[in-house]
């Protein structure tokens, strides 16, 4: 039993060196080396060259590629955030492709490779599907431009001055100095009202005097508000009406074009000036009333 355990040992006979390099030195082995080199060296050379060139080649067009994108995007006066991040992502697709051309050419099969890219990408879509959603609204409020910086709008339920735009938000500044910060699928999913795309605005009021008041009166009082507010344009032409027969009062309707800037302070002006000026007039502004007629039964009424 000893003997067969000891003959299962391994032998620490040393090892011939020079034999086993005589070996590697005969001719017919190295032959036979030789001829498996150039075996490999013929299939696999030229499709390791070819790769090396198509990523060579494939990597230089990516770059051109991407210059002539920024410079397209540049000269159409695109957001410089926008170019930036477009030009990276064209780059980054076609490096991709020239990768799975590469590993093709190689002879690695690319299926596997692709199915695992795609499998990620919606993973990665579906968990960030808010997020991808104001990314991809902000880029389109960039790319078109409904509003810019410091313009004022109405959008998603708020008003106020655009301070900031950027890619997943677009921060307001509200007229008491509140910051309102608003995803961009919002924006992108609602109306949105600028106030400040044209350079001219109409200022509507309505002025409403007593049915006993005379309207031609009135109309003089107006008219010479009008004219006499400098700030007021004289092209578009302003409009002076009775606009409706109220139950309380005859109301006038008053539009005037205004620059932009001078909307609210003209607004403000016109209506002190409006009632300051009638009072002085004598003709007063009614206000809502409900007359109540009171009938009194007699006894034998109610004897009945």
């Amino acid at each position: 039993m000893s003997e067969a355990v000891k003959g299962n040992e391994p032998t620490n006979e040393p090892i011939d060196v020079v034999a086993e390099v005589s070996n590697l030195m005969d001719p017919e082995a190295s032959s036979q080396l030789l001829d498996s080199g150039m075996a490999l060296l013929m299939d696999y050379g030229p499709k390791i060259l070819a790769a090396v060139a198509i990523f060579y080649i494939g990597k230089i067009a990516a770059k051109w590629i991407k210059k002539i994108v920024t410079k397209m995007m540049a000269k159409g006066k695109v957001d410089p955030l926008i170019i930036g991040f477009t030009s990276s992502i064209v780059y980054m697709a076609m490096m991709v492709f020239v990768v799975v051309a590469t590993l093709g050419q190689i002879g690695i099969q690319t299926t596997s490779f692709i199915a695992i890219l795609g499998a990620a990408g919606l993973a990665i879509a579906l968990a960030l599907q808010g997020s991808l959603a104001n990314f991809a609204a902000g880029f389109l409020l960039i790319i078109f431009r409904p509003f810019q910086e410091g313009d004022v709008i109405e959008a998603a339920g708020v008003t106020g001055k655009v301070d900031l735009i950027q890619i997943f938000t677009t921060t307001l500044k509200t007229p008491d100095n509140k910051i309102i910060i608003i995803p961009n699928a919002k924006l992108g999913g609602d109306n949105i009202i600028n106030y400040s795309a044209q350079k001219t605005r109409r200022v509507d009021m309505t002025v409403g005097v007593s049915y006993d008041a005379d309207l031609k009166e009135v109309r003089n009082i107006l008219e010479d508000i009008v004219s006499k507010d400098e700030r007021i344009l004289k092209d578009p032409d302003h409009l002076i009406a009775v606009g409706e027969l109220a139950d309380n009062s005859v109301n006038f309707f008053v539009r005037v074009w205004v620059e932009s800037d001078d909307y609210w302070n003209v607004y403000f002006d016109a209506n002190e000036t409006v009632k300051l000026r009638l009072d002085e007039a004598g003709i007063g502004i009614p206000y809502p009333q409900r007359d109540i007629h009171l009938y009194e039964h007699s006894s034998e009424n109610k004897a009945a």
